[in-house]
C-alpha cells in the first residue's frame, strides 16, 4: 500500500473506521462515494462485506499487511482500487457472488407464501451487485422481475388458448392445426384477457438461450421496446438500460438464471401474487440499501397497512395518492379489499408522481399485481393532473417539511382554502391538498412531520381553521425509526370530510387521539417495525371508537388513547399532539425502592462516562498519526 501522505499502512485505520463509519451516512459523503464507485474502478469496505459475508473489521484485517493496495479518499473515508486487491480477496469475491447464483437455481418455491425464498433471492441479488450504484441496480434488477412477469403470464394465457382451440369440445375449437399456430400469434386473444402480448423476442425462454453472449445487455433492451411497442400503455414505462449498464454481461446472466427459478407451473393466481410480493419485497430492500434516497419511493408496508386498516376503504372507491412513489398505498389497497372478500379490480386508482423513475416503478408496481390505475408524472403543487377529481379516499406519505413557491400558483387556487402556508414548508399545502380532494363523504389518510401537529404562525392559523371546521378525525403519534429517509418523529393523520356520513357513528366535535410511540418491534439498530398484532392493537382501538360491530366498548386508556372534544381541542391552543391529551401510562411497581434504583442508575452513568472519556482518546491519538 502507498505509504506518502494520508494513504497509510491499513493497521492505523482499523480503529479509527469506527469514526469514518459514522461520517460515512453524511449525505455529501455519500454521493461522492456513488460517484466514485460507478465511475472508476473503486469498492468500500462497506460493499467487500456485503459481497463475503463478513464484518468490515473483518475486511480491515484480511487486507492488513499487503502494502500493494492502492486507495482513494473520498470525504472522510476512503475506496480500495478493485484491480489492486490481492488475487485472494478477488477469487473469493468472484466465488461467494457465484455460489449465490448457484444456491438460487437449485431453490425452488413449493408456495406462495415460502417467504424464506423472498430473502434468499435477495442475498443472492445483493452479491451480484459488487460496487456498482444501487439506484442504478434497483431499476435494472426490477426490471428483469417485470420482465420475468409478463413472459410468464404470456406463457400461462397461451396454454390455456392451446387447449380450448385444440379441443372439440369447447367453443373456440379450431379445427385446422396452422389455423391454430396464426390464432396463437394474435395479440386480442391475450389482450383481452388483460395479458400483455409479448413477442418472441421478448420472451423469457428466448433472453435465456442469449445468457452467453456478451451483448446481453442488448439483447434486454431490445425486449423491452418490443414489449412497449406491442402494448402501448407500457410505452415509456420499461427500462431500456441494460447495453450500457456497468453491470458484467454475466452478472445480468446470472440475474435471469436466478430469476428463471420462479416457476408454479403457470398457475396464473399464484404467480401474480408471488411475483408481486417478490417485486414489493425488492423495492423495501433497495429503499432500506439507498437510506434518505429510497425513502422517497418507498413507504414501509406496516404503515401503508395502517393507514389502509383504519380507512377501510370498499369495492367501486375513488382511491388518490399525489406522492404514489412506487404504488404501495394502490396495492395495500387491493389486498385489503381482496382479505375482506371483495372484488380489488372494482376500484379505481389514481396517482401522481413526480420523479419520473419512480413514476416507471409505479407502472410496473400495479401492472405486476393485476391493478389498473390512472398515474401521472408532474408536480402535485404547481401542476395538479386531477383538478376536477373528488376521492372517496386520499392516502398518501408526501414530503415532508419541503420547499415550495406559493408564487407558482394560480390567484385563488381552490386547494387553498384555509391560507397559503409559508414557502419554507409545504406541509400545509399537501394537507389542504388531500382536503380538497375529498369526496362529500371522503376520508384521508396521510403521514406527516410531527412539527405540523404544534406549529405556530401562518400553519398554525390554517391548522386552527381545519379544526374548527371538524375535519380532523384521529391522529396516531408513530414510534421512531420506521422510515428509511427520516429520522424525525412523524404521525397518521386521519381527516373526514363528514362524521356523521353513516359508515360509522357520529363522532361531530370530537378527535380521537393515540399515542403508538412505544408500540413497535426492533428489527436492527436503524430499523423498528409494527407487527400484524401491534396494528391490530391500533386499529381495534379506533373501531371500538367507532362503535364497529364485533368490537368492544370504547374506554380511555391513559398513556395510549384518548376521545378529546373540540373544546378540549380549543383549550390546548389547537395543539394535536396525542402526549398532551393521553396522558401518562400508570408505572407498574416492580418493589424496588427509589433509593436503590438511584443509586444503580448513578453507578451506570458513572461507567459510561469513563468508557466515553477513553473512547475519544483513543479517537483523538489515532487522528493524530493520520495527521488529520
Amino acid at each position: 500500500m502507498n505509504k506518502s501522505s494520508k494513504e497509510t499502512e491499513l493497521g492505523g485505520l482499523i480503529s479509527v473506521k469506527i469514526l469514518v463509519d459514522i461520517w460515512q451516512l453524511d449525505n455529501k459523503f455519500n454521493s461522492a462515494i456513488i460517484d466514485y464507485m460507478t465511475q472508476n474502478n473503486y469498492i468500500s469496505t462497506k460493499d467487500l462485506a456485503r459481497i463475503l459475508g463478513v464484518s468490515r473489521q473483518a475486511i480491515q484485517k484480511m487486507l492488513k499487511g499487503y502494502d500493494n493496495i492502492r486507495i482513494k479518499e473520498v470525504g472522510k473515508s476512503f475506496l480500495y482500487e478493485i484491480g489492486s486487491l490481492p488475487e485472494e480477496i478477488k477469487k473469493r469475491i468472484d466465488s461467494a457472488r457465484f455460489e449465490a447464483a448457484e444456491k438460487m437455481k437449485s431453490l425452488k418455491i413449493s408456495n406462495g407464501k415460502d417467504l424464506d425464498f423472498e430473502k434468499e433471492l435477495w442475498k443472492a441479488a445483493d452479491k451480484l451487485r459488487g460496487n456498482i450504484n444501487v439506484g442504478e441496480y434497483k431499476n435494472v434488477v426490477l426490471g428483469l422481475i417485470f420482465l420475468k412477469y409478463v413472459s410468464d403470464s404470456f406463457y400461462q394465457r397461451r396454454s390455456e388458448l392451446e387447449k380450448d382451440i385444440s379441443n372439440p369440445q369447447k367453443a373456440f375449437f379450431i379445427r385446422d392445426e396452422s389455423s391454430r399456430s396464426y390464432y396463437l400469434t394474435q395479440k386480442d386473444p391475450y389482450q383481452s384477457a388483460g395479458i400483455f402480448y409479448i413477442p418472441e423476442k421478448a420472451r423469457w425462454e428466448f433472453l435465456k438461450t442469449k445468457t452467453l453472449q456478451k451483448d446481453i445487455g442488448k439483447y434486454i433492451d431490445e425486449a423491452m421496446e418490443a414489449i412497449e411497442e406491442e402494448n402501448p400503455k407500457l410505452k415509456g414505462i420499461l427500462p431500456k438500460i441494460y447495453a450500457h449498464t456497468q453491470l458484467e454481461s454475466n452478472v445480468l446472466a446470472e440475474l435471469i438464471n436466478i430469476f428463471s427459478g420462479i416457476k408454479f407451473n403457470y398457475d396464473e393466481e399464484k404467480e401474480k401474487d408471488t411475483l408481486g410480493r417478490i417485486y414489493e419485497y425488492f423495492i423495501g430492500q433497495f429503499a432500506s440499501a439507498e437510506g434518505k434516497r429510497g425513502g422517497e419511493f418507498y413507504t414501509p408496508k406496516p404503515i401503508v397497512k395502517l393507514l389502509v386498516e383504519i380507512l377501510e376503504p370498499y369495492e367501486g372507491a375513488r382511491i388518490f395518492d399525489p406522492a404514489c412513489g412506487s404504488g404501495g398505498m394502490f396495492v395495500q389497497s387491493g389486498e385489503f379489499l381482496r382479505k375482506h372478500k371483495q372484488d380489488p379490480s372494482k376500484i379505481s386508482f389514481y396517482g401522481q408522481e413526480l420523479n419520473s423513475d419512480t413514476w416507471r416503478l409505479c407502472q410496473m408496481n400495479l401492472a405486476i399485481r393485476g391493478i389498473i390505475g390512472q398515474i401521472e408524472q408532474g408536480n402535485s403543487y404547481y401542476d395538479d393532473k386531477f383538478l376536477d377529481l373528488k376521492a372517496d379516499f386520499v392516502l398518501s406519505n408526501p414530503p415532508f417539511n419541503a420547499d415550495w413557491n406559493p408564487q407558482r400558483l394560480a390567484e385563488g387556487d381552490p386547494r387553498l382554502k384555509y391560507g397559503t402556508p409559508p414557502a419554507s414548508n409545504a406541509n400545509f399545502m399537501w394537507i389542504q391538498h388531500f382536503i380538497h380532494h375529498l369526496a362529500p363523504n371522503g376520508m384521508a389518510g396521510f403521514v406527516m412531520a410531527n412539527g405540523a401537529l404544534a406549529v405556530g404562525g401562518k400553519e398554525g392559523e390554517i391548522r386552527k381553521k381545519i379544526i374548527e371546521d371538524d375535519l380532523v378525525d384521529i391522529i396516531i403519534s408513530c414510534p421512531p425509526k420506521l422510515f428509511y429517509n427520516v429520522s424525525l418523529p412523524v404521525s397518521l393523520w386521519f381527516v373526514t370530510k363528514n362524521k356523521k356520513n353513516g359508515r360509522f357513528r357520529n363522532r361531530t366535535g370530537e378527535i380521537l387521539f393515540i399515542d403508538a410511540r412505544e408500540i413497535y418491534t426492533p428489527i436492527s439498530r436503524k430499523q423498528y417495525t409494527l407487527t400484524d398484532e401491534q396494528i391490530q392493537k391500533i386499529t381495534d382501538a379506533v373501531r371500538s371508537w367507532r362503535e364497529e360491530e364485533g368490537y368492544k366498548k370504547y374506554e380511555d386508556i391513559s398513556g395510549f388513547c384518548k376521545l378529546a372534544t373540540l373544546e378540549e381541542i380549543k383549550k390546548n391552543g389547537y395543539v394535536l399532539t396525542p402526549g398532551r391529551y393521553v396522558g401518562i401510562a400508570p408505572e407498574e411497581d416492580d418493589g424496588i425502592p427509589f433509593e436503590e434504583k438511584m443509586q444503580k442508575l448513578t453507578d451506570e452513568l458513572k461507567q459510561y462516562f469513563e468508557e466515553n472519556h477513553k473512547l475519544e482518546k483513543e479517537i483523538e491519538d489515532n487522528l493524530k498519526k493520520l495527521k488529520i
